[in-house]
C-alpha cells in the first residue's frame, strides 16, 4: 500500500473522520481512502460540500499537519494548525520593525533576482533539448532568458533607505522581465492550446487555469513554512499589506513560482495530459486531482541546496528559517533559492 503524505479530498459530500490512527474518507457512505496519521504531511480540501469532524481537527493539531481549504479556482480559503504556531514574539517583532530599515529592502530585492533568476533558468532547462531538433526555436529563446537577465542590472541600481520606497521600481523591473519570460514559454508549447498569454484573475483557458490552481496549492506549502519558523505571513515586504492578505507568503513563493509549479504544469502540457475546464472556465474534478498530484510530488523532489540534496518542500522551510534568522540578525545576508538547470 502506498504511503500517503498529503491527502487530498475533492469530491462533493465526502466526509473526513479520524479512526484509530488515521483519517478516513467516506462519500454516500462508501470508503474513498484511508491515510495513516503517522504519514500525514497536509490535508488538502480543494472540493465542495466536503465535511470533517471535530476529532480530525484535534488530532491534526496534535501531530502537527496543517489542514488546508482551497476554492475549485485554487484561491486559499483558510488553513487550520495548531494555536502554538501562531505564538512566537521575539521573530516577529524583528519582522515588523524590518520594514523600517534596510532589511526589508534587502530582502525584497532578494526574491526579485530570484525570480528573475529562475524564470531564465527554466527558459534554458526547456529549451535546451530542442537545440538539435528546433534550433532557431532554442536560439530564440535562448535570447528571451538573456533578455531576463538583463533586468538584474537595473534592479541592483535601485537605491533607497526602504522597501515601502523603493517598492514600485522593483515591482516594474520584475513584471518587464516576466513579460519576455512568459514570451519564452509561449513559444515552448507543443501542445495547440490558443493560449492568451499568462492571465491571473478571471483565467478562462486551461494553462492559466493549471497555473493559478498549482500556485494556490503551492502557498499553502509556504504559509505553513512561515508560521513553522515563527514569521506572520500578512507582514510582507515586497507585496504590499491589505486586509487578509498574506504578503509574506506570496514574498516567498517568487523564489518558487518556477522550480514547483511552471516546470510542472509545463512538462504537463507538453506530454499530452488533457487539462479540462468546466462550464465555469474552471479545471474539472479530475484535472484537479491530477493537477494537484503532480505538484506536490514536485515538492517531494530532490534538488541541491547548500551543497546537498533535499526535497524542494525542506528547502521551502530552510529558506524561511534562514529568514527568519536574518531578520533576527543572526545572519549577514539573505541568499534566495536559484532552480538549477
Amino acid at each position: 500500500m502506498a504511503i500517503i503524505q498529503h491527502l487530498i479530498v475533492d469530491e462533493f459530500g465526502s466526509f473526513i473522520a479520524k479512526k484509530s490512527g488515521r483519517l478516513r474518507v467516506t462519500c454516500k457512505g462508501e470508503k474513498r481512502v484511508e491515510a495513516p496519521l503517522m504519514h500525514l504531511e497536509t490535508v488538502l480540501v480543494t472540493g465542495r460540500g466536503v465535511s470533517l469532524s471535530s476529532d480530525v481537527v484535534a488530532a491534526c493539531a496534535e501531530q502537527g499537519i496543517p489542514i488546508h481549504f482551497l476554492s475549485s479556482r485554487g484561491h486559499p480559503v483558510a488553513s487550520l494548525y495548531a494555536a502554538g504556531l501562531t505564538g512566537t514574539i521575539e521573530t516577529r517583532r524583528a519582522q515588523l520593525a524590518a520594514r523600517q530599515d534596510g532589511r526589508g529592502l534587502h530582502l525584497a530585492k532578494r526574491w526579485a533576482e530570484a525570480k528573475i533568476r529562475n524564470q531564465a533558468n527554466l527558459l534554458k532547462y526547456m529549451s535546451k533539448n530542442r537545440r538539435e531538433k528546433q534550433p532557431a526555436l532554442y536560439q530564440e529563446v535562448r535570447l528571451l532568458a538573456t533578455e531576463v537577465l538583463d533586468h538584474l542590472a537595473e534592479l541592483e541600481g535601485i537605491q533607497g533607505e526602504t522597501v515601502d520606497a523603493c517598492r514600485g521600481q522593483i515591482l516594474s523591473v520584475e513584471g518587464r522581465a516576466a513579460q519576455k519570460y512568459w514570451a519564452g514559454v509561449g513559444k515552448l508549447l507543443l501542445a495547440d492550446l490558443n493560449w492568451p498569454g499568462r492571465r491571473t484573475q478571471g483565467a478562462t483557458d486551461p494553462l492559466n487555469a493549471a497555473l493559478n490552481y498549482g500556485y494556490g496549492i503551492l502557498y499553502t506549502q509556504v504559509e505553513r513554512a512561515l508560521l513553522l519558523a515563527g514569521l506572520d505571513p500578512y507582514a510582507g515586504f515586497l507585496h504590499v499589506d491589505r486586509p487578509g492578505k498574506p504578503s509574506l507568503v506570496f514574498d516567498l513563493v517568487e523564489e518558487f513560482r518556477q522550480s514547483v509549479v511552471d516546470r510542472t504544469v509545463i512538462a504537463i502540457v507538453n506530454r499530452g495530459t488533457e487539462l479540462t475546464l468546466d462550464e465555469r472556465s474552471r479545471l474539472t474534478e479530475e484535472s484537479r486531482r491530477g493537477l494537484a498530484k503532480k505538484v506536490l510530488a514536485r515538492l517531494e523532489a530532490v534538488e541541491e541546496y547548500q551543497g546537498k540534496r533535499h526535497p524542494l518542500r525542506a528547502i521551502i522551510q530552510m529558506q524561511a528559517r534562514r529568514m527568519a534568522a536574518y531578520l533576527r540578525g543572526e545572519r549577514e545576508e539573505y541568499g534566495a533559492y536559484l532552480l538549477a538547470w
